[in-house]
């Protein structure tokens, strides 16, 4: 993609960016890559991320409420019935990836 203007993206491609109904935001239709020409989930971001605010995650506890203590025994039980697995990654995906230790 190039941006001419901010909010005007050229492809020869169906257009995939618009800006957003939010001011100063800009929404993509499909896969955004960084560092890497064929991202394979929706953000794959290939080197550092400097986040300057906060990062929200549905395990976040500010997302949550009525948070209460379990049984600690009822709850062990059901871990030992959890299949616990070891596994090596396909060579290719680790290269990908810039996995070392496999």
């Amino acid at each position: 993609f190039q941006a001419s203007n901010p909010g005007q993206f050229e492809n020869d491609s169906d257009v995939l960016w618009q800006r957003g109904q939010i001011p100063e935001t800009v929404v993509c239709h499909g896969r955004v890559g960084i560092n890497t020409d064929v991202p394979d989930e929706a953000l794959v971001v290939c080197g550092n991320a400097k986040v300057m605010g906060r990062v929200m995650h549905p395990s976040d506890s500010r997302a949550k409420e009525n948070i209460q203590e379990v049984d600690t025994n009822e709850q062990l039980r059901r871990i030992t019935q959890m299949r616990l697995v070891e596994y090596d990654y396909k060579p290719e995906f680790a290269s990908v990836m810039g996995i070392k230790n496999t």
